[in-house]
């Protein structure tokens, strides 16, 4: 009895132990513009770009961030992972800036491949995607 109780109590452990892992994995890769020699980024500068908090890349190129359309799975994973607010409090924060006239959000793209699109004819952009998404050319940078 004793024993079919401590394996209940690892099986449950386990199981919790693997919930947390999966909901803090990254299954998406920030990806800029060939020509950006960026090769990592601190989270607090990515949700700061995201959030147009700064607009500027550090040799003066403009920033363009990219989104995923509001309804995509990966989306919500980057804006919790990243921006650490649901997709929901995003859309909030962007509504009072614009009700406001201080700014407008980035643009939002369906799929994946229109973000590589959109990343590899803009210099200053930077977007996410899924990891098994074709790059064609776009490079990816680690966030710190």
């Amino acid at each position: 009895m004793r024993a079919l109780r401590l394996l209940a109590l690892c099986t449950v452990a386990s199981a919790l132990v693997g919930a947390a892992w999966a909901d803090t994995r990254t299954d998406f890769v920030v990806i800029v513009h060939p020509a950006n020699t960026v090769t990592s980024v601190e989270r607090r500068f990515l949700a700061d770009a995201f959030l147009k908090k700064i607009t500027r890349w550090s040799d003066d190129v403009a920033l363009r961030p990219v989104d995923l359309d509001p309804a995509s799975p990966l989306r919500e994973r980057f804006s919790e992972q990243v921006l650490s607010r649901s997709v929901s409090a995003v859309k909030s924060y962007w509504q009072q800036l614009i009700f406001s006239g201080r700014g407008i959000p980035p643009p939002e793209l369906r799929e994946e491949d229109a973000v590589v699109a959109y990343v590899l004819s803009h210099p200053g952009a930077i977007g996410y995607v899924s990891v098994k998404t074709n790059l064609q050319g776009a490079r990816t940078v680690v966030i710190k």
